[in-house]
């Protein structure tokens, strides 16, 4: 009987190693940058005139547009799928871009939200059509803005203010590259974009390390 045990534990374990490390593998690759060369948020303002950046933050940079009631089941998804799961990570954010005007109707969003989880990290920046088409035209993806100025993408920002996803080369990449995440679809931000939020924030943390590691060698 130990016999058999012993074999079926030297058969089962490698097996199971095996699954969970090819079902994660992307986790342990950096995330390719798309756009290294994107817009800035200067020309945007912000409700407490708080400045907003990219710089040395993580992004998630989505357009609401100006009839923001059309976008809210996606602030909802992203706010359950993405952000409760970040948050803590100090250096994550979000940065939802909407026109002059849309200001009361993006407070009341922010109070509902914040029902759900502390929503410190998320930032409405408002600014002009012309500012909104410059940044979004600056990403350089094949989505288009719509008549509101709204997109159901999503984008992931690093820290050097370059987009973020994939092009491509992974294995288990289909083969057009990856812009952005709908977050329209739940699926897409499950089994997409949790993913690759969790290879940059994995990227950072592994240079933090290093950082202190190197620190404390000096």
């Amino acid at each position: 009987m130990k016999k058999f045990l012993v074999l079926g534990i030297l058969f089962v374990l490698p097996l199971v190693a095996y699954l969970f490390f090819a079902s994660g593998v992307h986790n342990f690759a950096k995330l390719p940058v798309i756009n290294s060369s994107i817009g800035n948020l200067k020309d945007f303002e912000s409700p407490n005139k708080k400045e907003i950046t990219f710089k040395d933050k993580i992004t998630v940079l989505g357009f609401l547009g100006k009839d923001i009631y059309n976008k809210q089941g996606n602030a909802f998804n992203l706010n359950q799928k993405i952000y409760k799961k970040n948050h803590g990570f100090q250096d994550f954010q979000f940065v939802m871009v909407l026109p002059f005007g849309s200001e009361a109707a993006a407070t009341k969003l922010l109070n509902e939200l914040d029902d759900i989880a502390d929503v410190s990290g998320w930032n409405f920046v408002y600014g002009t059509p012309e500012s909104i088409k410059k940044l979004f035209d600056s990403l350089k993806t094949p989505h288009k803005l719509d008549a509101n100025l709204a997109t159901q993408y999503v984008y992931i920002i690093d820290k050097n203010a370059s987009l973020r996803g994939r092009d491509g080369t992974l294995e288990e990449d289909e083969p057009k590259k990856v812009f952005g995440y709908d977050a329209s679809s739940v699926a897409d931000l499950a089994n997409v974009m949790t993913d690759d939020i969790k290879v940059v924030l994995a990227e950072y943390r592994l240079a933090l390390k290093k950082y202190k590691a190197d620190r404390k060698e000096k």
